[in-house]
C-alpha cells in the first residue's frame, strides 16, 4: 500500500478508536455507580475528602478510577478532594488513559490547568498507542491544551507505536486549518523536530505539502524545515 494511502487509512482508524475511547461515562454508568464512584461524577467533595485508599483504587467497568470520573465530569471540587486525599494522579483506565490526557483529549483547559497545578505529569506515556497528552491534543488541533502541556514539559518529540510525533500528528491529523496551524506553530517555536520523519522516511514538511497545507507549509520552512 502507497505511503499517503497508508497514513491516511491509519488516520481514520486512529481518529475512530480516540473517540470510542474518550467517552464520558454513559447514563447508564453514571446510574450505576455508588459510594466514591458516585460522589466523583455528582462533584460532591464533602463525601470525597477524607476518602480512604481502597475507595480510591476502586474503578468502574473502563477501568476508571474516581479520580478519571471527577475529570470526564468536569468536577474541580471533587479533582481536588481526591488528589488531596491520596488519588494516583497517574492512574490510567483500561484505554491507558490518565487523567491530564483525558482533559486533554476533551479541549478542557481550565480542569488540564488544575490537574497540572496539582502536580499532574505532562510527560507520561499514555494510550493503546503509547503516546501522550500532547500527541493526542496535537491530532485534535487544541492548540491552547498543546500550549498548556508544552510550558509543563511534555517531551517535544515523543514517537508513538506509528511512528508520528506530535508534529506529525498535528499534519497527518489535521485538517489544515487555524486551530491546527497554531498548533503547528506552538510546536516548532518550542523547538519540536522538523526532522523526525514517519515511518515512510516523510518529514512533516513533506507530508504537509502532499496535503496542500500552505499555511503549515509556510510556517515549517521558516523554523528550517526540510
Amino acid at each position: 500500500m502507497p505511503g499517503l494511502a497508508r497514513a491516511a487509512m491509519l488516520a481514520g482508524l486512529l481518529l475512530a478508536a480516540a473517540a470510542q475511547a474518550q467517552v464520558v461515562p454513559s447514563a447508564a454508568e453514571q446510574a450505576g455507580y455508588t459510594g466514591v464512584l458516585a460522589a466523583a461524577w455528582r462533584g460532591d467533595a464533602a463525601a470525597l475528602a477524607g476518602t480512604d485508599a481502597a475507595a480510591l483504587r476502586q474503578r468502574d467497568g473502563h477501568g476508571r478510577t474516581a479520580l478519571h470520573i471527577a475529570t470526564h465530569a468536569r468536577q474541580h471540587a471533587a479533582i481536588r478532594a481526591l488528589v488531596q486525599a491520596g488519588a494516583d494522579i497517574a492512574a490510567l483506565d483500561n484505554d491507558r488513559y490518565d487523567a491530564v490526557t483525558i482533559a486533554a483529549v476533551a479541549d478542557d483547559e481550565p480542569t488540564l490547568a488544575l490537574l497540572l497545578q496539582l502536580g499532574a505529569s505532562a510527560r507520561l506515556v499514555t494510550s493503546r498507542w503509547d503516546g501522550t497528552a500532547l500527541i493526542a491534543a496535537a491530532h485534535l488541533g487544541h492548540d491552547g491544551v498543546v500550549r498548556q502541556l508544552i510550558a509543563a514539559g511534555a517531551p517535544l518529540d515523543h514517537v508513538n507505536n506509528l511512528h508520528w510525533t506530535a508534529l506529525i500528528e498535528a499534519v497527518v491529523l489535521g485538517d489544515g486549518g487555524p486551530r491546527h496551524q497554531r498548533a503547528v506553530q506552538a510546536l516548532l517555536q518550542a523547538g519540536a523536530s522538523t526532522r523526525l520523519a514517519d515511518r515512510d522516511g516523510r518529514t512533516p514538511l513533506q507530508l504537509a505539502q502532499a496535503r496542500g497545507y500552505t499555511a503549515m507549509v509556510a510556517a515549517l520552512q521558516a523554523a528550517g524545515a526540510r
